[in-house]
């Protein structure tokens, strides 16, 4: 099963946040109908573009609690200095697809910034 991770500025749009995921399944060589779950950060819960992208694309928004994204943490790839102050954790949208795939998920796709989203995808290994 494929996650992706969402992060993003504030006020970044459903537009934004479909470009970034739609980049990350291309660089991995997926198609969004490989795409199982969109999931952010409990800070993101408000950011309106990322549920208007999840609910296009036809897949669950999950938000995951900070406390999740921060055990997760230890495990990205991408290490942003500025993230780590403003979120606690190096990198959001990884954080997020490591969280919402469980102790086992492995990264299939660092973070991508596309505009003022990012994205990560994670494969939880479990069919869908």
């Amino acid at each position: 099963m494929i996650v992706a991770g969402v992060g993003c500025r504030k006020g970044a749009q459903a537009a934004d946040i479909s470009a970034a995921i739609a980049a990350a399944l291309a660089n991995a060589g997926l198609s969004t109908a490989a795409l199982a779950l969109v999931a952010t950060a409990e800070r993101k819960r408000n950011e309106s573009g990322i549920a208007a992208a999840a609910a296009a694309i036809g897949v669950p928004l999950l938000v995951v609690a900070q406390h999740d994204l921060e055990a997760a943490g230890v495990r990205t790839t991408t290490k942003s200095g500025r993230v780590v102050a403003i979120a606690g954790v190096p990198s959001v949208a990884e954080a997020a697809a490591l969280a919402a795939g469980g102790p086992g998920a492995r990264l299939i796709a660092p973070r991508i910034a596309v505009g003022p989203a990012t994205c990560a995808l994670a494969d939880t290994g479990a069919m869908p």
